[in-house]
């Protein structure tokens, strides 16, 4: 867990791969507690220390996560979660190259909590949700018929990004629930790597970017500096 920022109010931190958002059935160490016992033994803050969980990335997924230190940062961040004043961009290597080199995809998901995935279905399906994302082809290395892609979603449903991109037939590399697990044991190549957002109280506009684990497989296929430059706090 890397500390990208810390004030009275949030922290906000790096994810990493294979560490769930919150605690889940698994029994595994989560970062919400990861944030809870850091918090408590930096500060020798005696029984329960509060920590908010304002969004959430799927376990497999990697990068920057704000959490709130205050019930009051947390109110706040949620209800700009809601009103659209976060943004998350994500990067991701897929199989193959998509058709158009930019495009929006609007699905209706609905998730099977049995087995633990999403499914494309139907608008007028019982419990579907809308899942709208854009997505940008950075770069294509034919050698491997891998792309570069760099994703924004507007709408945080589980699994979201894997599910639509395997349905314009490029499921996410290292992905073994959507068809892109070509190698085994590989890391899922999804990255959220720039979150940003209005701090609670400040109201200052906060950006955070992550990079991700530029050697692994397959993201050393691509420059990744070459589209993502590392930079904190940005005012706007």
């Amino acid at each position: 867990m890397d500390i990208l920022f810390e004030d009275n109010h949030i922290i906000v931190v790096s994810k990493p791969q294979g560490v769930p958002s919150q605690p889940d059935p698994s029994g595994d160490k989560d970062l919400l507690t990861m944030v809870k016992e850091y918090i408590k033994e930096k500060y020798n803050k005696p029984g329960e220390v509060y920590v908010g969980l304002v969004h959430r990335l799927d376990r497999p997924t990697g990068g920057a996560m704000v959490f709130a230190k205050t019930s009051k940062a947390a109110a706040r961040l949620c209800t700009g979660l809601q009103n659209g004043e976060f943004d998350k961009t994500y990067f991701a290597v897929v199989c193959g190259r998509p058709r158009e080199a930019k495009g929006k995809i609007v699905s209706y998901l609905k998730k099977d909590v049995k087995n633990n995935v999403a499914k494309i279905v139907p608008q007028s399906t019982t419990g579907a949700k809308r899942a709208e994302l854009d997505y940008e082809t950075l770069a294509y290395n034919p050698d491997t018929d891998h792309a570069l892609i760099k994703v924004k979603i507007y709408s945080g449903r589980g699994h979201q990004i894997r599910i639509q991109m395997q349905s314009i037939k490029c499921p996410v590399f290292g992905d073994q629930k959507y068809g892109g697990s070509e190698m085994p044991k590989v890391m899922l190549n999804l990255y959220a790597v720039e979150l940003s957002f209005l701090h609670p109280i400040t109201k200052q506009k906060l950006v955070f970017r992550v990079y991700p684990p530029e050697e692994a497989v397959a993201w050393n296929e691509f420059n990744i500096d070459k589209f993502l430059k590392l930079k904190t706090n940005l005012n706007d």
